[in-house]
């Protein structure tokens, strides 16, 4: 009998009740709006940072975690890098809307006091921290013993963030600039990142030991699930420093929901993926060993791609050679087309809807 395909539904995380539940959430922050005395609220739920404006200036704010990776590291035993992804979660988010990163504080919660525990997490933080020129400036720090747990129960924890941003209001990068010829730049993943943990563990530690080294890697398990986020905030600022002759519509993080995302920055458009990297590495693992249908696979993880930046062909080579600097690799996946929000990906010679 052939296997059914996997799909993230099967998990217990579908994707269309998440984002009903989110409209709904929306709606009921979006009460809240009209509360600041002194500032004004730009953007708030659904985008990739709230935006509140005061005078000329304009604040961004994002919070975020690592979810199920958490679960790797404490497979692995090891703490001291999972903190980068924490920090690459938030900022790389925060400069999806022109903001440069300006603070971060912490929140580590902690199944019992562990010293060393909380120190091997800091480092990561610090290292993610240093990564993008972004301080720590607080956090907190909780002990909760009836709430927290996991699969070491001597190393269980949590960890999130939020990071502070500005810009001024000409510098915002909201995604109405977006037009029909646009280019769509990806630039390289390092990985999984932190997204699509719940699918990738139940498939790949259920038939190989962390140990491993299946046929599409080149190192073991552990160390491929482990590998940090990668962190495009220098690349990202440096670009949207040289306005005067490199234009940007549009910026995009490559996470949760994949490039489903590029959908929420110009619904008056499409986007069209006709150039993606081949699938290969973790990707393909994953996809041999789940059977996870193709488009499946393009909803849920980056798949190579884990930064998108929209803008006119003229500005191409100059982005271009910027991310050369920064040695990351990025190529033209796609382009902009008339259309109403859909995101279309080009596989098996078939045009798909995501």
């Amino acid at each position: 009998m052939k296997k059914n395909k996997m799909t993230y539904g099967d998990l217990g995380i579908d994707i269309k009740i998440i984002s009903k539940a989110q409209k709904k959430i929306g709606d009921m922050i979006s009460a809240t709006h009209l509360l600041p005395f002194s500032a004004k609220v730009l953007s708030g739920f659904g985008a990739y940072a709230g935006l509140i404006g005061l005078g000329n200036k304009v604040f961004a704010l994002h919070a975020d975690g690592v979810g199920s990776k958490i679960i790797v590291a404490q497979m692995m035993k090891r703490f001291d890098t999972i903190g980068i992804d924490c920090i690459a979660m938030n900022v790389n988010d925060v400069i999806c809307v022109g903001a440069q990163p300006l603070a971060f504080i912490d929140y580590i919660a902690l199944k019992s006091a562990n010293k060393i525990l909380l120190q091997e997490i800091v480092k990561g933080l610090v290292k993610g921290a240093k990564e993008c020129n972004i301080p720590i400036v607080g956090g907190e720090t909780a002990i909760l013993p009836d709430i927290i747990s996991g699969f070491d129960t001597e190393n269980a924890f949590d960890l999130a963030g939020m990071v502070l941003g500005s810009a001024s209001r000409s510098e915002l990068v909201l995604g109405e600039a977006i037009a029909v010829g646009d280019v769509i730049i990806g630039v390289e993943s390092s990985g999984l990142h932190s997204n699509g943990y719940t699918m990738a563990r139940r498939i790949l530690l259920s038939k190989y030991s962390l140990e491993d080294i299946p046929a599409y890697l080149i190192r073991t398990i552990g160390e491929e699930l482990l590998t940090p986020t990668r962190i495009y905030v220098k690349p990202i600022i440096e670009i949207l420093k040289q306005r005067e002759s490199l234009q940007i519509h549009g910026l995009a993080h490559i996470t949760g929901g994949s490039f489903t995302k590029l959908a929420r920055l110009n619904k008056g458009v499409r986007y069209i993926l006709n150039n993606l990297p081949s699938v290969d590495g973790i990707f393909k693992q994953i996809q041999t060993d789940g059977r996870i249908d193709i488009k499946e696979m393009y909803r849920t993880f980056n798949m190579g791609i884990g930064f998108c930046l929209l803008l006119p062909r003229s500005s191409v080579d100059t982005a271009f050679r910027t991310f050369e600097k920064y040695r990351m690799r990025c190529i033209e996946i796609g382009k902009v087309d008339e259309g109403k929000g859909n995101v279309i990906v080009r596989l098996d010679d078939k045009n798909k809807i995501l």
